[in-house]
């Protein structure tokens, strides 16, 4: 009579530890997931195909239940990039996340899309394109190009002064600046799309992501790595990237 109960208990206690892993969680659609960037990624060397290694920051709930942990890891490619022109034109890249590892291993392909970027990045985000653009730089041009003006007319001068038409000769000095420094904006490149190793990026979900309980034990995982937060951050504007390249010209 024992033997007997002692089988009904088993076979229900499996009964019930069956219907604990077939409980089934769902990350929703545009679910955010705030995410450190483990690599940089820069228009300069990257080329579309390139895979970019993130990390998730803050944990996912559902029901009160925490199903993405921080430290999970995100994996996307760089699917297009456009380096700046030398005219016109901004260095932009798109980035697609392709994949979800949980801290025990667990792994859920996906589709997503950026929707935020740090704040203090300088590159700027196209949210209906999903396109991370770098900074413009028309200030620094026609910063470069009244800087290099100035110091032409100041030599202009001086070599006018020697021959008595310091007007003329700062008015020539002035232009050949201009000139020599327009040249200079025009034969280099604009700013770089640049997004530094620690940069916070939210992401958003295009479709719903599904899990089981069995899937969601993290007692035995390897302690997670703190995400990247104490990495140097997003590098500094990038609007001094053109310079005028070579000495001032005398007269």
């Amino acid at each position: 009579m024992i033997r007997p109960m002692l089988q009904v208990l088993v076979v229900l206690a499996a009964a019930a530890g069956l219907a604990a892993q077939s409980k089934n969680y769902t990350v929703e659609t545009g679910t955010h997931v705030p995410l450190s960037l483990i690599n940089s990624v820069s228009t300069k060397n990257a080329v579309p195909g390139d895979r970019v290694y993130l990390e998730s920051v803050f944990p996912i709930l559902v029901d009160g239940r925490i199903i993405i942990p921080p430290g999970s890891y995100v994996m996307g490619t760089i699917t297009e990039i456009r380096r700046p022109g030398k005219v016109k034109g901004r260095g932009e890249f798109h980035l697609r996340f392709d994949s979800l590892t949980l801290p025990n291993g667990t792994t859920r392909d996906f589709r997503a899309h950026v929707t935020g970027l740090d704040g203090r990045a300088s590159e700027e985000l196209d949210h209906k394109e999903g396109t991370i653009r770098s900074e413009g730089n028309k200030a620094g041009d026609v910063r470069t190009v009244g800087e290099t003006a100035a110091a032409g007319a100041s030599i202009g001068a001086l070599a006018g002064s020697a021959s008595g038409a310091t007007g003329m000769g700062a008015a020539i000095g002035a232009g050949a600046g201009a000139a020599a420094a327009l040249a200079g904006v025009i034969f280099t490149r604009g700013p770089e799309a640049v997004l530094a190793k620690g940069t916070t990026i939210e992401m958003i979900l295009d479709r719903e992501v599904q899990f089981n309980e069995g899937e969601l034990d993290f007692s035995n995982s390897l302690a997670r790595r703190s995400a990247a937060s104490d990495s140097s951050g997003p590098l500094p504007s990038h609007k001094s990237q053109r310079s005028y390249p070579g000495p001032i010209p005398r007269f």
